[in-house]
């Protein structure tokens, strides 16, 4: 006792004695206290965001890329997902076979094509002269 004595003599605040009540509890607020007492729709919002800026286009884009895939047709010129260039000249369900080179050919499991061969051809591409 002499302890909150000296304590509030000092100009200390001291802890409240037994029976004394506090501050008043403070009222529920924070980030998300507009929305009451509910933590399920702020929730709801957060997935309502990731649905249409994260799940959605990349639902659409691989959509996009089923589509493309069933369209490949002979004489396309491709790129593997090992990066590899070539002209398709046989396709079944699942296996797409590319001719690489005179006489070299592969087999690819269709899902493996990543994408259309750029515009420039491997063949077309003239190494700099050397100057001496």
């Amino acid at each position: 006792m002499q302890a909150l004595t000296l304590l509030q003599a000092a100009g200390t605040a001291a802890p409240a004695a037994a029976g004394q009540t506090g501050a008043a509890p403070a009222a529920p607020g924070g980030l998300f206290g507009s929305f009451g007492q509910s933590p399920m729709i702020p929730m709801l919002m957060i997935f309502v965001v990731f649905y249409f800026l994260l799940i959605r286009p990349q639902q659409k884009k691989q959509k996009e890329t089923v589509d493309w895939l069933k369209q490949l047709k002979r004489g396309d010129e491709v790129v593997t997902s090992g990066g590899l260039i070539g002209k398709i000249s046989a396709l079944t369900d699942d296996v797409v076979t590319l001719d690489l080179a005179d006489k070299v050919r592969i087999k690819v499991v269709r899902s493996h094509i990543s994408g259309k061969a750029p515009g420039e051809k491997p063949d077309a591409i003239v190494a700099p002269e050397k100057t001496t």
